[in-house]
């Protein structure tokens, strides 16, 4: 078996050609002088029809084979499978790797375990297509992100994961002995995002980031991808939800348009979207919440889950959007370097992106202006020694900018309608769990 390897999917153009192609038995069915095997390798699947002695071969075993492509039957033809008009004929095969028996039936459609089973034996659940269907459509939201920041003009740069200092403030964050000093691993890329921007005027990253959450819901985890782009010379806030309102619809479409196999083993539909996404403060939200549940929020500083929720519904019912931004925030709610409104300093311009109920982004305008920042780093109780890197940039010119940050995991939960964000992680960590469940403190 010399021949040139063919892969799956082009198997189609080689009816009643030889080929030889590799992968592993997705599955098999005995027949006794016939073994049916369905091959799958990263292009697809195919039905194998082979002899009596293959029906030895155990599920998941890596093989190759050398066989004739040919039409299949009519009423033979699988209309679920891309290559479902097609089979191979083998005539001859070998083992490349034998697999163990799995502890489970993984070629079940669904595979019906609790997640921390799932999580436990993800070096082989990943092998599931509804499993790799998640991440298929995670990979294509970033290529759409970065390819529509590319075509405006973005520069891709990548932010360190040690940092002097946090940028988000709080307490939740991993502390790092860094030969003998204290370091974090990073909450945000913002302030190298910044930085870079001063440089580069358009900037995006993917970066992972981490969270010390002691939280086990199903919305948090402690590792993450964050989506991030920051852009210079803004005139308005407006200029960044603009922005980041055509990224998202563009990241949606690509998905729609290039995962619809992948929506469909999820019943999963796109967000709806409209034309201009409705911009509302978070005064008017709450206000729109008391009206329309009678339950008031008015005075909080932040949307709560419930209040995401009832916004979210309401706005859909009112315009059809799935899609919601709410700026306004109390300045001090939101990180130092967001920037206050200049007609109300006790409101900031930071701006969220909610969709279904669910917050998917923070964003807005910063401050660009050296002296502003630094009263802000005083008044935020910070020390300016451990961000100095951050605050040069801001003595050399940097003009009015801003940028907005998506979770990735959350974005890909949401539009598979995902029970748990731990299902959009390829590898979650959380405080339960680092790649294996973590064993009780005793």
């Amino acid at each position: 078996m010399s021949m040139e390897r063919t892969f799956v999917k082009d198997t189609l153009n080689k009816v009643g050609q030889s080929v030889t192609l590799k992968g592993w038995v997705d599955n098999k069915r005995d027949f006794g002088k016939l073994t049916f095997i369905d091959l799958r390798d990263f292009s697809g699947k195919i039905q194998l029809v082979g002899f009596q002695k293959m029906a030895d071969l155990g599920i998941q075993d890596a093989i190759v084979i050398t066989g004739t492509v040919k039409e299949r039957g009519e009423k033979t033809i699988n209309p679920e499978l891309e290559t479902g008009k097609i089979e191979v004929d083998v005539q001859e095969y070998s083992v490349l790797a034998k697999a163990a028996t799995p502890p489970f039936d993984i070629t079940k459609e669904e595979l019906d375990l609790e997640l921390p089973t799932l999580l436990d034996n993800r070096s082989l659940t990943l092998r599931h297509p509804k499993v790799q269907a998640i991440f298929k459509v995670q990979s294509t939201i970033v290529s759409a992100f970065r390819d529509f920041l590319k075509g405006k003009g973005f520069f891709e740069f990548q932010a360190p994961t040690i940092v002097p200092e946090i940028a988000e403030g709080g307490s939740e964050v991993f502390e790092v002995d860094y030969f003998g000093r204290k370091a974090y691993l990073t909450q945000s890329p913002q302030l190298y995002k910044q930085i870079a921007m001063s440089a580069f005027e358009r900037v995006f990253s993917v970066n992972k980031v981490f969270r010390a959450e002691p939280s086990v819901t199903t919305r948090h985890i402690t590792e993450l991808v964050s989506l991030d782009a920051e852009m210079a010379f803004i005139e308005s806030w407006t200029d960044i939800t603009d922005l980041e309102d055509e990224c998202v619809k563009y990241m949606l479409h690509e998905v729609e348009t290039k995962c619809a196999k992948e929506l469909k083993m999820y019943q999963a539909t796109i967000p709806s979207t409209i034309d201009k996404t409705p911009v509302l403060s978070l005064t008017e939200a709450q206000q729109k919440i008391l009206d329309k549940t009678g339950r008031d929020p008015r005075g909080e500083k932040d949307l709560n889950p419930e209040d995401e929720r009832d916004i979210c519904k309401i706005i859909k019912e009112e315009t059809g959007s799935d899609l919601v931004f709410i700026y306004g925030y109390p300045t001090k709610q939101k990180p130092f370097y967001v920037y206050p409104n200049p007609e109300n300093p006790e409101f900031n311009e930071g701006v969220d992106l909610l969709c279904r109920g669910v917050e998917w982004s923070s964003g807005g305008r910063r401050v660009s202006d050296y002296a502003q920042l630094l009263n802000q780093v005083e008044e935020w109780k910070m020390d300016p020694s451990k961000i100095t890197l951050f605050l040069e940039a801001f003595k050399y010119g940097v003009p009015p900018e801003g940028g907005f940050a998506l979770g990735l995991e959350r974005l890909t939960m949401q539009i598979l309608g995902l029970r748990n964000i731990r299902e959009a992680s390829m590898f979650p960590r959380d405080m339960e769990r680092v790649d294996l469940k973590l064993a009780d403190k005793s």
